[in-house]
């Protein structure tokens, strides 16, 4: 689908809403009946309001009614959308109402349609930000999960669409990051819904490879011998429980300048997690094949930078194996020697992210990075503190440290995909403790999210870091099951945030 912006000026675009020749154009209506104000330029001809005064529209949320012929409007239907409460139209209401004019659109088959909500009532929900929203949420309406059915659902959605923004004018750059993160989110869905015999270690090298070669970046794949010479065994140890070999991808693109210092996104890459020894409980172990999704992250954000050709150095690490019981899989008791010489005391299996994370993260070091991110779907304690809503962000307390996390706290809330800061406190340390090896990679009962946060940051001392715990946001269970490509956007948005600031930190 294309997408553009109806590029005229403020005065004059509830005018040209009438005159354009289009399939549809959607408007949104409050509870109180009242159109909103682009809405009001199509109701010239009273073929509107009279609609909303006979009762068949109500404003309620998420509520639609299709209209035809309307007279003195050029477009052959308008979509009438319900918003709710003028005042009370903030982000979420309006990402909510964009997602069902978006599915309305989809089902009407028109060749072309426009888009014209009502200002957001967010802070920083200025036209930007609904520009760069929109274009976003438009490739995702895009994305089907139904890619290994025999019988697909059709595709009848709009082959062009149009924003229509009050003073977007020249809002081009917000609608090509847009546009980006939509497709990088996309890719992250569809990486994260593939069936884990599918979506393998290799099949995610194999992505990366064709990244690349679309992109122009370098690449390096490495397999178990390499590793075995890096000292990576933490990594190994539970890459060896499975048939599927181990593959640890270097993705780099060199957007800046050479000496400038590479921001590191590190993606847990789990293609399968049944828990190894330690095994997980059969229910819902099919949503164990989303443990990858940091990984998908990861390579999300590539496809989206790419495509923008954002001019700062950024390395991607996916460090992709699977968690499976085997005679060779890493059992309780086992103490692993880590890249970095630290010793761990494998207290249970399922446990095993941290244990793989703890290598990549040693190994970001010949970076000699800026910041790092590490990505991962690690602990279900962090999905009972925030659920599905918020990501689960840890950092450090120095200045550096709180310079980032409002960096990811700003960049989050600008691209609708938030977190929250949870504690990363030195007492955390104390549930790590054991008798035989430098630490634990299980922590005593309490504060899980913290005490797996903890356990990284001890590889993570040699340069700024942050981790983002997103095991409550990566994907939906239940009706809705499927990935649902977050914190792309978050990433996305943070990147675009550091490269627009680049010749001002450079200085």
């Amino acid at each position: 689908m294309e997408v553009m912006l109806l590029q005229v000026e403020d005065s004059a675009l509830p005018a040209a809403l009438a005159v354009v020749d289009t399939g549809c154009i959607a408007v949104g209506v409050f509870d109180d009946g009242s159109l909103c104000p682009l809405g009001t330029a199509l109701d010239a001809g009273g073929g509107i309001s009279d609609a909303i005064e006979s009762g068949d529209m109500k404003g309620k949320p998420g509520t639609t009614l299709l209209l035809r012929a309307v007279p003195g409007v050029a477009a052959r239907r308008v979509l009438l959308v319900g918003v709710g409460k003028e005042e009370k139209f903030n982000e979420r209401a309006f990402g909510a109402t964009a997602r069902t004019v978006l599915a309305a659109f989809d089902r009407l088959g028109s060749g072309d349609a426009v888009l014209a909500l009502p200002r957001c009532k967010g802070a920083g929900c200025d036209a930007a930000w609904a520009v760069r929203y929109l274009a976003q949420l438009s490739q995702g309406s895009r994305y089907r999960c139904d890619g290994m059915k025999t019988e697909k659902e059709q595709q009848a959605g709009p082959a062009r669409l149009l924003l229509a923004v009050p003073g977007a004018s020249g809002a081009h750059d917000c609608l090509s990051e847009g546009l980006a993160t939509g497709k990088g989110i996309a890719l992250a869905r569809r990486l994260g819904d593939l069936p884990p015999n599918v979506c393998t270690p290799g099949y995610l090298a194999e992505s990366a490879k064709s990244l690349s070669e679309e992109f122009g970046f370098d690449i390096e794949v490495l397999g178990r011998d390499h590793l075995r010479a890096l000292n990576m065994h933490s990594y190994l140890a539970v890459a060896d429980g499975s048939a599927q070999a181990p593959a640890f991808i270097v993705l780099r693109h060199l957007g800046g300048p050479a000496d400038e210092a590479p921001v590191v996104l590190v993606g847990k890459g789990l293609t399968f997690d049944s828990g190894g020894i330690s095994i997980k409980p059969a229910a819902a172990m099919d949503e164990m094949k989303y443990d990858m999704c940091g990984a998908a992250s990861v390579l999300g954000v590539f496809r989206a930078i790419g495509e923008l050709g954002l001019p700062l150095n950024v390395v991607g690490l996916v460090a992709a194996c699977e968690n499976m019981p085997s005679s060779g899989a890493v059992r309780p008791g086992d103490i692993l020697k880590t890249m970095n010489g630290l010793t761990v005391e494998v207290l249970n299996t399922d446990a095993e992210g941290r244990l793989v994370l703890c290598d990549a993260l040693t190994y970001a070091e010949r970076f000699t990075p800026s910041t790092v991110i590490d990505i991962a779907t690690l602990t279900g304690a962090c999905v009972v503190a925030l659920g599905g809503e918020l990501s689960g962000l840890f950092t450090r307390g120095d200045a550096a440290h709180e310079m980032l996390a409002d960096e990811l706290l700003e960049a989050g809330r600008d691209a609708g995909d938030r977190v929250w800061r949870l504690p990363l406190e030195e007492g955390y340390h104390e549930q790590l403790k054991s008798r035989f090896a430098d630490l634990a990679n299980l922590g005593t009962p309490g504060a899980g999210a913290s005490v797996a946060a903890v356990f990284l940051e001890r590889f993570t001392r040699k340069y700024t870091w942050a981790h983002l715990d997103i095991a409550g946001t990566a994907w939906k269970g239940g009706a809705e099951k499927g990935a649902t490509g977050r914190p792309v956007a978050l990433l996305t948005r943070f990147l675009c945030r550091r490269a627009a600031q680049r010749p001002a930190r450079g200085g």
